[in-house]
């Protein structure tokens, strides 16, 4: 290749992506994203990067949020605007009634409604940290096709409309600020239009795309900026550039930390991951992050991605690191009229679980439309954060001890495969972490121990799984208060001291040899 020839690759690759594939193609720009880094798009290549850095293992707990113009109706959940086009749905019946026709209230007049006026945030990445969260960030486009950046590549973006502001770079700047990882996730994945061949929708077809398409809804719309927000673009290919531009442009610009993928990534094809991964692999290697790629099911491959179970976690201990999405609220994702909220205990205990079998945790919050985060949320959080503040030793930079536990709760199934987060636990439900260093080991009570209680743990018998060196001492890591301990071989002895237990969950640490 002459020299006149990569540099014009260079210039044309630097102006907006969108511009040079339409001048270069993607073997040009393709050419130069290999020889801008150590990463080839190639599944060799990219297996080389490591899925879960040690910073990543050690975080245990991260936040994000569900906020777009879908919580201006505040109804149903973050599939309002897939939901008010469906026929019939309690959506649509809703929209009918609050709006008027689908036909004349497209989900793009929901765009100016959203203002965001409350966002504030320093406050947000305040609340965060002392959540206990390692890491946080947005949201970044869900399948409404809305990003919550200023987007250069999607002109339905936030910085030009809605809110007026670029959501993702001033939170993300605030984080990092605070010293904290960054997130973004995407969901448009699921934005492209790829029924629009399929006549039986309205009979429960056409689930591989967010929108449904009829001839007479919006979502058909043949106007050139409009069609950019349902996905309705003349080929899937160029959806498929557009889905690559928007990933590689908020990489580019506000340099995440970890790229998250909800389902469906797979129906964006191999090609467009590959250059996805290699893009975000280079850009770190330039800026010197150790950076993280999440996904579900099997879209991507284990050897560089981390696979995360949504509202729920793996029922057993597994070796590799792995991630859950899961939900401060009852129902939906985004915030609703008449929300509903699980319990603090019933969120620590659940991240216990995860954290126990080698899992880190990505925890939903759902603010207003108007940036309100709300005071039901806010307690939890808070409650949270205390819990960790004075237990995290046991948590953070912890790993996996050779078991994760043991009790009677039953490995209830979650809607996606993996153990449900909503599982309810006691004090005879127990869970273990180690040190890194194997210097301490941590017991956790996911419930409250009677005081003075005797708990024979047959599981740390020497015939099973005992701890990894002798004991020295045993304490509640809440008080200090010491805790009797024998080893009689068959079980490993507690004697809990005549004292209230924690609310949330008991933790007892040993202190080994």
């Amino acid at each position: 290749m002459s020299r006149s020839t990569i540099i014009a690759i260079i210039r044309t690759c630097a102006a907006p992506r969108h511009a040079a594939w339409a001048v270069l193609g993607a073997a040009g720009c393709g050419l130069f994203a290999q020889a801008a880094g150590s990463y080839e798009p190639t599944w060799a290549s990219l297996s080389k990067h490591e899925a879960a850095p040690e910073w990543f293992q050690d975080a245990k707990l991260g936040i994000y949020f569900h906020w777009g113009p879908y919580t201006v109706p505040a109804f149903g959940s973050e599939w309002y605007p897939c939901n008010m086009f469906r026929e019939g749905s309690r959506e649509n019946k809703h929209h009918i009634g609050t709006y008027g026709p689908v036909s004349e209230f497209g989900y793009e007049k929901f765009i100016p409604m959203f203002t965001a006026e409350h966002f504030d945030p320093a406050e947000w990445a305040e609340l965060f940290k002392a959540s206990g969260a390692r890491f946080a960030g947005p949201v970044a486009e869900h399948h409404d096709g809305f990003a919550m950046w200023a987007s250069k590549v999607n002109p339905w973006n936030a910085g030009d409309m809605g809110p007026k502001r670029d959501i993702v770079g001033e939170l993300l700047a605030e984080l990092k600020r605070r010293d904290l990882k960054t997130i973004a996730t995407f969901h448009h994945a699921r934005n492209g239009q790829r029924n629009r061949d399929k006549p039986d929708f309205w009979n429960g077809n056409g689930f591989d795309s967010h929108y449904p398409y009829h001839p007479d809804l919006p979502t058909a719309t043949t106007d050139p900026k409009l069609r950019m927000l349902y996905g309705n673009f003349e080929t899937i290919d160029a959806f498929n550039q557009y889905w690559l531009d928007q990933v590689e442009e908020v990489v580019d610009h506000y340099s995440p930390d970890i790229l998250w993928y909800d389902s469906w990534l797979n129906m964006v094809p191999e090609s467009y991951r590959l250059q996805m991964a290699a893009h975000f692999f280079n850009h770190a290697e330039k800026t010197g992050q150790e950076v993280v790629t999440c996904h579900k099911h099997n879209d991507m491959p284990l050897s560089f991605s981390v696979l995360d179970y949504e509202q729920g976690g793996r029922r057993d201990l597994h070796p590799q690191p792995w991630l859950t999405d899961i939900t401060l609220s009852e129902g939906s994702w985004s915030y609703v009229e008449g929300q509903t909220y699980k319990d603090a205990a019933m969120v620590v205990r659940n991240m216990i679980d995860a954290w126990s079998k080698n899992g880190i945790v990505l925890l939903n919050i759902s603010p207003r439309a108007d940036g309100v985060i709300n005071d039901e949320q806010r307690a939890l959080l808070k409650a949270i954060g205390e819990w960790l503040s004075v237990h995290g030793e046991a948590v953070y930079g912890t790993r996996p001890f050779d078991t994760f536990g043991y009790g009677p709760a039953g490995a209830e199934a979650s809607s996606h495969d993996g153990q449900s987060a909503r599982m309810e636990y006691t004090a005879e439900d127990v869970r273990f972490t180690v040190s890194k260093d194997s210097k301490a080991m941590y017991i956790f009570f996911l419930g409250r121990p009677a005081p003075g209680s005797v708990v024979k743990i047959k599981m740390l018998g020497r015939h099973r799984y005992a701890p990894r060196s002798p004991v020295k001492r045993a304490t509640l890591l809440d008080s200090g208060a010491g805790v009797g301990w024998e080893d009689d071989t068959y079980y490993f002895i507690l004697r809990m001291p005549e004292l209230e237990m924690n609310a949330i969950a008991t933790v007892v640490k040993l202190e080994l040899e």
